[in-house]
């Protein structure tokens, strides 16, 4: 709860968010290397402190996470955790996205296996936690359309134990929205609700795209919207999302600054913009510096805060029954 309002998250990597001490622990019990045996030894492996060249350099640090997803009790611990992690930041319902390619490549899982621990883990963490949460299936699109067809059935095999949506993140400038256009149709007709990272490598055409050709709800970033008119009458005309996530879009270089970042504008226009963390295990951060963040460089007011958790909870992937169960937490 945030000042009176229900807390919600929509953007956040749950395989870019791995407790540092966690992926210490399991690495010496599984005898794995890692570049250090102390938090700070290892935090600048796969911490970002400042802006690095671009949205692949950000991925990389990935890596160590990775290293740590060594089997399926693994994958239920970090989701269990990330759940927890929500819960201690005053979030009262987050969505949680994730790779099963990218959890299952490292040590040799299967991408189903992965998905099963995934929703395991989601299970377990509700039953002992007060904050409610779904999960999105990433397909990644940087292992190229095959791969992401084995992601896909993951979600879908899922989708009746907490797996909602489908998104396609990674390396957006190699590998356009084109290439996954029966993706999309599958997941759609298999009820599937659809986000997908659009104009953070790419311009207001892979908006566009995502919008028109895959039949995205919301979208990740969608920083380049901002650059085309047409574009953002486009998301305003659709009802669509958009997941900003500040720290990470500066980290990424993605905007050159705080001070360059679109979110206002997309506020001033009435889009149905929204305030996330992407990958806070990365970014070392958490909800409530975004909307400190959001003050104090964006200069934006208390009406305009409460917008985007406003935004937040219209958008979320919820039933109606479920967003007015939400609401119902509202204090009076």
């Amino acid at each position: 709860m945030r000042n009176g309002y229900p807390l919600v998250e929509l953007h956040r990597h749950l395989d870019g968010n791995v407790r540092l001490e966690t992926i210490i622990a399991l690495c010496h019990q599984h005898g794995l290397h890692l570049p250090g045996w102390t938090v700070e030894e290892l935090r600048p492996h796969v911490q970002v402190d400042g802006p690095v060249s671009d949205v692949m350099t950000f991925i990389a640090k990935f890596e160590w996470f990775q290293q740590a997803m060594v089997n399926y009790d693994a994958v239920r611990r970090i989701v269990y955790e990330n759940v927890e992690d929500a819960a201690r930041e005053g979030i009262d319902y987050v969505e949680l996205r994730f790779s099963p390619f990218f959890m299952a490549q490292k040590h040799g899982l299967d991408p189903i296996g992965v998905a099963e621990a995934v929703c395991d883990g989601l299970t377990e963490a509700l039953e002992a936690l007060s904050v409610q949460a779904k999960l999105i299936g990433i397909m990644s699109r940087t292992y190229g359309p095959e791969p992401c067809w084995q992601e896909l059935e993951a979600a879908i095999h899922c989708r009746d134990r907490g797996v909602v949506a489908v998104d396609l993140a990674g390396d957006e400038a190699n590998f356009p929205g084109e290439l996954f256009v029966d993706h999309f149709r599958r997941a759609r007709e298999a009820g599937l609700h659809v986000t997908v990272h659009a104009g953070e490598s790419a311009g207001p055409e892979s908006v566009r795209q995502a919008v028109l050709d895959l039949g995205a709800e919301r979208l990740g970033h969608a920083v380049r919207a901002a650059d085309d008119e047409a574009t953002m009458d486009l998301l305003a005309e659709r009802s669509i999302g958009i997941e900003s996530c500040l720290t990470s879009n500066v980290q990424t270089s993605t905007v050159p600054s705080y001070a360059d970042h679109p979110l206002p504008i997309f506020l001033q226009r009435g889009l149905l913009v929204t305030l996330n963390t992407d990958g806070p295990g990365i970014s070392n951060i958490d909800l409530a510096h975004e909307y400190a963040v959001a003050e104090r460089e964006l200069g934006l007011t208390p009406a305009e805060l409460r917008r985007l958790q406003e935004n937040a909870v219209e958008v979320a992937f919820l039933t109606p029954e479920e967003r007015e169960a939400l609401l119902g937490t509202e204090n009076p």
